[in-house]
């Protein structure tokens, strides 16, 4: 049996900040707890918009608090996003999440995270067996 606390979590390396300050992410769950995923718990930050394409992992999220909406590069198309609502991306759209209101998040990945990702330029992860574990949380 595993047990954290979220606020605990947060003064911990389990807390993940991005680089241009858009969102953090509390990494509760990640691949070595032995699961098939991993769980966090991220803040998308009031007015940024945040580019992001998971190529290599399928993700649901939910929105627990706050608004805002995903637009899918693709098609161009946008979701407002609400809490109560899901999006999943699993065709691994490539979208920017925008937050009018600052948005707490659960969200899902499969295969787990590590904890050592970082996001890449296209808004991606590197596939989980080329994950660098050089590079900072």
């Amino acid at each position: 049996m595993i047990v954290r606390n979220l606020e605990e979590a947060r003064q911990t390396d389990r807390l993940v900040t991005a680089e241009n300050g858009n969102w953090d992410s509390t990494r509760l769950s990640l691949a070595d707890d032995g699961g098939n995923c991993s769980f966090h718990v991220t803040r998308i930050y009031e007015g940024t918009e945040t580019h992001i394409h998971y190529k290599h992992h399928f993700e649901a999220v939910f929105c627990m608090e706050g608004e805002g909406e995903v637009e899918t590069l693709a098609d161009g198309k946008i979701w407002p996003i609400k809490p109560g609502d899901i999006y999943i991306l699993d065709q691994h759209d490539e979208h920017l999440l925008r937050a009018s209101k600052t948005m707490h998040l659960a969200c899902v990945f499969t295969p787990g995270l590590t904890g050592k990702e970082v996001h890449r330029e296209d808004g991606s992860y590197a596939p989980a067996d080329e994950a660098d574990d050089s590079q900072p949380l």
